[in-house]
């Protein structure tokens, strides 16, 4: 089941930029803005400053899939746009994975384990 659809235009990422709230650390940047929907919105930008073509195709791939393991633990409605660093093309999937954790984290954007209890007992 597909939780997250895809930031695609310019305007979509320069409102995140604008009006949204961001934190970095070493590898990435994320910004983050509500956006009153029931699913997330997750737009990646990697610049030619990270590398070539393979480089920033990897780093692309590495934070795409950072996202999907940790989906179901990120709350709802939400726009995010995750921006690399060019100290992301060295780094490993554990480290792009940890940084993407650390800033999600830091955003209070981590669904709870009451949350998730509570979204469990109202489903049934």
């Amino acid at each position: 089941m597909k939780f997250t659809q895809s930031l695609k235009k310019n305007s979509q990422f320069r409102y995140v930029y604008h009006r949204g709230k961001s934190l970095a650390n070493r590898h990435l940047v994320l910004y983050v803005i509500k956006n009153g929907k029931q699913t997330n919105q997750l737009g990646i930008s990697v610049s030619k400053k990270v590398g070539k073509s393979v480089v920033r195709s990897r780093v692309t791939r590495l934070i795409r899939e950072s996202y999907r393991l940790m989906e179901e633990d990120i709350k709802e409605g939400y726009d995010l746009v995750v921006i690399a660093r060019v100290a992301a093309n060295t780094a490993s999937f554990q480290e792009i994975s940890g940084s993407l954790r650390h800033l999600i984290k830091k955003h209070q954007l981590l669904v709870t384990s009451q949350e998730k209890s509570s979204e469990k007992s109202s489903d049934l």
